[in-house]
């Protein structure tokens, strides 16, 4: 007994699980289908690497073997929504000598529910060339949680079927792989599964081999939406050509998240990132339809339309549903992450920002020309989240939004900083909840003011109260958030359970430009500290001041940037007319985004521009992302300064001061359902081309 006892107390501590990286994955997605293979296109059972479908992964393992063998990758490339193409060499084949004579080239194609594969063989050889090519497959059925969490899962049995066809089976999921002319094999267990071919190249031949998926899920939430992507392709001009590809990559990825809940296939909205989160985000989902406005309402209309179906109509602690209250997520059953006790039902509502939000992308897409009656169909659902706004979001009713969760298994923190140490002190101490954030008093000042005008214009009673509780607002929030910092004073991040003021600088102050809670010299103060080297001394906006005790250039949200974050501060800065800040900001984006191919990714390092020649990744960021993608386009938006209010026939125009990224130009801004041309010029000028009838500007129309 006490050898045992020695021996226990002497074997190592289990390992603990850590969520897999993700940054050196190649992604390929049409939602809510998503594959993620290492760059050689290769899917090992290792990590976040696998074929998956609505919240499940529905292939572990898709390798590639000539003669037993991997071939040799030396390159890889995205094509269309969905598309990547992957360059190997098996370099034993073929002729001797320093130049390969055998490449593989294997186009992969996601879809709604299927991956497709072209592998073409050729050779350039002098002589014949034989080989074996196999396909080494597994399926786990792992959930993504457990996924996310680090686990992994056992690999289900496959069942050979008819020819050239392996299928799997679990929980009313199915997959089946089938081969064209492929021979199948199993293992004796069989969890390991093959598809076969014997091929022979011809001198200068080629062999050309296909290989698809496709999965059945009776028990999947989200789905393919049935109609047209909601957008054009608009074409983008630019002196600078890195917001040219930028916008185009975006483009591409944002037709590939977008999805339609089952049921109501009808009514799109964007899911919020590959792999963790493709699915409905009520704050993720309302930024992006809101930044994508400039390209049109429809969009905006799928997602306030998805969310007005969910809104909440009890008082549930554990989901955190209250009456009125608009969504977080959505997932086909509970999700769990293990070692840190979250807990998230499978219709969660810890969320502080989404109802006010959702407000706003309602008055918004209302001035961008969403049809009245779509408009006036959403205001009962309106009526319902003021209801919320007045009642439930201030539990303590000091006047301010705040949070908590009393569950204990939901999220800690419910704004958009969500991750558990997002709230710190100058000093580096986290606050305790309830919370008051900075930025969700504005976007509740911008709400009730967005509210009362739609309620006004649709003949509704109520505005007066609205208008009345963003003037108390406004008053309540300069007494209360501003503090004295080592650089003057500044909106604090929150206010924390005993009311202090979290007293740290942090990009949540910049979501407050624009919403009209600060006057013209607070957002003057803001600007100029937004603008500094401790914010702004990376490639985009810092989430957290480098001179603040929390700041970690590669923690999450507290001195990481995210392009979204960036996005909006830019977006903010140029409408209230700081168009340097604005530009150094949106400089830093179009950087980023030519280290990262164009795919911006969920977040990246606030590095220095000093210490780093590029920004470093976060090495488990999500890629695409939906509000990261939209950045491009408000770039684009704000550089142009097009903002119309087609409910009063007006136009108004102000592009970015100065014309800091030089001239831009678009076709196919869409404004009351019609594409229209914007322009602005080195110096500044503005143009504007297919206005519809009955609108008018400050400029001539052409």
């Amino acid at each position: 007994m006490a050898d045992l006892e020695r021996s226990l107390q002497a074997a190592p501590a289990a390992s603990p699980r850590f969520q897999p990286l993700l940054h050196d994955l190649v992604s390929a997605v049409l939602a809510p289908s998503s594959a993620l293979s290492g760059a050689d296109g290769q899917i090992h059972p290792v990590g976040a690497q696998g074929f998956f479908h609505a919240d499940s992964r529905a292939l572990s393992q898709v390798r590639l073997l000539i003669d037993g063998r991997e071939p040799e990758p030396i390159g890889h490339a995205l094509t269309a929504p969905g598309g990547a193409r992957f360059v190997s060499l098996p370099r034993w084949l073929g002729d001797p000598g320093p130049d390969p004579t055998v490449r593989v080239d294997r186009a992969r194609q996601v879809s709604a529910g299927g991956m497709a594969e072209t592998v073409d063989i050729m050779s350039a050889a002098s002589t014949t060339v034989t080989a074996t090519v196999t396909l080494d497959l597994e399926c786990d059925f792992a959930p993504i949680e457990v996924v996310k969490s680090g686990g992994a899962a056992r690999s289900a049995v496959a069942v050979q079927g008819a020819p050239g066809t392996l299928s799997w089976e679990s929980d009313g999921i199915q997959v089946t792989v089938t081969g064209v002319d492929a021979h199948t094999e199993t293992g004796a267990a069989g969890r390991e599964a093959r598809l076969r071919w014997e091929i022979t190249l011809a001198p200068y031949g080629r062999a050309t081999l296909r290989w698809n998926a496709r999965v059945e899920d009776a028990k999947a939430v989200v789905t393919a939406p049935e109609r047209p992507v909601e957008w054009g392709r608009p074409r983008v001009t630019a002196a600078d050509h890195r917001l040219v590809r930028l916008f185009d990559q975006s483009l591409d990825d944002l037709r590939s998240l977008r999805l339609a809940e089952v049921g109501a296939p009808q009514d799109t909205f964007l899911g919020a990132g590959v792999p963790w989160f493709l699915t409905l985000f009520g704050r993720d989902s309302i930024w992006a339809a809101r930044m994508l406005l400039p390209l049109g309402t429809d969009l905006a209309a799928g997602t306030l339309r998805v969310l007005a179906r969910r809104q909440g109509t009890r008082a549930d602690p554990n989901s955190g549903e209250a009456p009125g209250k608009i969504m977080h997520e959505l997932r086909r059953h509970e999700f769990t992450l293990t070692g840190n006790g979250l807990h998230l039902p499978a219709a969660y509502y810890g969320t502080i920002d989404a109802t006010p939000l959702w407000v706003s992308l309602l008055h918004d897409a209302w001035r961008w020309g969403m049809p009245e009656q779509e408009v006036a169909a959403l205001l009962p659902a309106l009526e319902d989240a003021l209801g919320w706004l007045g009642g439930d979001a201030d539990a303590d009713r000091d006047g301010f939004l705040e949070y908590i969760d009393t569950s204990g298994r939901g999220l800690a923190n419910q704004g958009w900083k969500d991750s558990g140490d997002s709230v710190r002190f100058r000093d580096g101490r986290q606050a305790v909840a309830p919370i008051a954030l900075a930025e969700v008093q504005g976007y509740a000042y911008e709400a009730a003011r967005h509210a009362a005008a739609l309620l006004s214009a649709f003949g509704r009673p109520g505005a007066d109260r609205w208008h009345e509780y963003a003037e108390a607002m406004a008053e309540r929030f300069r007494a209360h958030f501003w503090v004295d910092g080592p650089h003057g004073r500044h909106p604090a991040l929150a206010l924390d359970r005993e009311k202090r003021p979290v007293d740290s600088l942090t990009s949540n102050i910049g979501h407050l430009l624009g919403t009209g809670l600060l006057s013209a010299e607070e957002s003057a103060t803001v600007a100029g500290l937004l603008a500094s080297p401790a914010m702004a001394g990376g490639f985009g906006l810092r989430t957290m001041s480098s001179e603040d005790g929390g700041f970690s250039p590669l923690s999450y949200h507290c001195g990481s940037i995210w392009a979204h974050d960036t996005a909006i501060v830019v977006a903010g800065l140029a409408r209230a007319g700081f168009g340097a800040e604005a530009a150094r900001l949106a400089e830093g984006l179009l950087a980023a985004g030519e280290t990262f191919g164009y795919r911006l990714p969920e977040l990246y390092a606030g590095d220095a521009r000093e210490a780093v020649v590029r920004p470093l990744p976060y090495p488990a960021a999500c890629r695409p992302q939906a509000w990261s993608a939209a950045a491009a386009v408000t770039i684009v938006h704000a550089a142009l300064g097009v903002y119309p209010d087609v409910p009063s026939g007006h136009v108004s125009l102000r592009p970015m001061a100065g014309a800091p990224l030089g001239a831009v130009a678009i076709l196919g801004l869409r404004i009351a359902g019609a594409d229209v041309g914007a322009a602005v010029g080195d110096d500044g000028t503005v143009t504007l081309s297919g206005l519809p009838a009955g609108l008018s500007t400050d400029v001539p129309i052409r």
